[in-house]
């Protein structure tokens, strides 16, 4: 009979409490078990569900005492479904939640730290050949609360073929944001097709790739204290300005992300500054019509780029020890070595383990056969985290901050104006 924790009263408070004391102890699963992982890669063909299934599958088979029941939900009320089932006190065990939704996993929804569950010695082992900078990504108020599963930096995909008719070099893409935008207005006076196109406008926008354009100017969305929205400083308008101009002399295409990822594919946009989980579509659409190639996010001059992440990080929620002990297991595989082989090959993130890049036996030989990812790991190496925003109005928040950032960018508005009068809203949305 395979096991399953329902708790209920006083008992139930009484037992999550002591757990919580305690820390995992390093046993084996004895007894069969079943633990719910809810993944939005399952109900989403596109972001990998056969790769997921995959892993699952050769996890069952080295762990037979440890059932997985994938629990796939769409990425939109993807949280909703997860907050609900916890407040239904259904068995909700390890879930794949984007990093924008870290602090309320932690403080709303009761994600588990690792380090209070996990003995000290197990974890180092455990994270040894993992990028430090991966690791931080997952970390709020000194512990760790989620491991990086699927996550990216921001590349530039570039059609080496309208670069070459616009009279452009292939060999070398532009590296500042005024060099793409001399590069799109090139690729549209020559060629007739759109210049550049990027991952921060448009309804499906999240704001990890804005955060990444306004760090690279010297700015933040939010302080560093957590207690301030920050992104009408002027560093942060600069970096809006910088935008506008593109909008303004139609270097930009307004595409939202479905629309630009088809134009990409299609061959009729020169460049698309997006995550990299969007490469194998477009590597598919592209092949055999052009020559796709990617760069790395650009500069604002010589000041350093500064990337931060896209993407999901794993987050433990079982409270019975046993089903903790689970649900670690399957987070150990799912970011092992032979994890991010297949969600690096397979999917198209990031691996956050380094030491399997050149490793014939994991991602040596697909590396050499897929140039498309040496952009992002090169980014790796300065690689921020996306900044989740605190308490339970943190998606309107972001909506907020980005309705005013496309307004900026694509009206007739006074920028700074608008970014503050945003500001000042976001401002009162924050935990008092």
């Amino acid at each position: 009979m395979h096991r399953r924790i329902f708790l209920a009263g006083a008992a139930a408070a009484g037992f999550v409490a002591r757990a919580a004391q305690a820390a995992l102890a390093p046993l084996a699963i004895d007894a069969p078990v079943t633990i719910n992982f809810y993944n939005y890669n399952l109900a989403t063909a596109g972001l990998g569900a056969d790769a997921t299934r995959k892993l699952l599958r050769e996890f069952m088979e080295a762990n037979p005492k440890i059932k997985v029941n994938g629990v796939g939900v769409p990425v939109t009320g993807f949280t909703a479904r997860v907050q609900a089932d916890i407040a239904a006190r259904r068995q909700v065990d390890l879930v794949q939640l984007a990093f924008a939704d870290l602090d309320f996993a932690v403080h709303s929804l009761g994600a588990k730290a690792l380090e209070d569950m996990i003995p000290a010695e197990e974890m180092k082992t455990n994270f040894e050949g993992i990028a430090p900078n991966g690791l931080k990504l997952g970390m709020l108020e000194g512990k760790t609360y989620g491991l990086a599963y699927t996550f990216s930096t921001p590349v530039l995909f570039y059609n080496a073929d309208l670069f070459r008719a616009a009279g452009l070099d292939p060999e070398n893409p532009p590296k500042t944001w005024a060099a793409v935008k001399q590069a799109a207005l090139a690729i549209k006076a020559k060629t007739g097709k759109g210049g550049l196109a990027t991952g921060i406008l448009g309804p499906s926008a999240f704001d990890w790739l804005f955060q990444g354009v306004v760090r690279s100017n010297g700015g933040e969305t939010i302080s560093r204290d957590r207690k301030r929205m920050t992104f009408a400083e002027p560093a942060s308008v600069a970096a809006v300005l910088m935008l506008r101009d593109l909008n303004d002399s139609g270097a930009l295409v307004n595409l939202e992300t479905n629309a630009a990822m088809e134009a990409m594919g299609a061959g009729e946009l020169g460049m698309y500054l997006q995550t990299s989980a969007v490469q194998g579509f477009i590597v598919a659409a592209a092949k055999g019509k052009y020559e796709l190639r990617a760069s790395t996010m650009p500069s604002f001059g010589d000041k350093p780029v500064r990337p931060n992440n896209s993407g999901s990080a794993l987050f433990i929620f079982a409270s019975d020890p046993v089903l903790q002990r689970a649900a670690w297991e399957l987070m150990k595989f799912l970011t092992s070595k032979r994890g991010y082989t297949v969600i690096t090959s397979e999917i198209g993130y990031l691996p956050l383990r380094t030491d399997i890049v050149n490793d014939p036996k994991y991602l040596g030989e697909w590396v050499k056969e897929h140039p498309l990812v040496q952009p992002n790991l090169q980014q790796l190496a300065i690689l921020e985290p996306w900044e989740s925003m605190p308490g339970p109005n943190y998606r309107q928040i972001v909506k907020t901050m980005m309705d005013a950032v496309e307004l900026s960018v694509t009206g007739k508005v006074d920028v700074a104006a608008t970014l503050l009068a945003a500001q000042q809203t976001t401002q009162g949305m924050l935990p008092k």
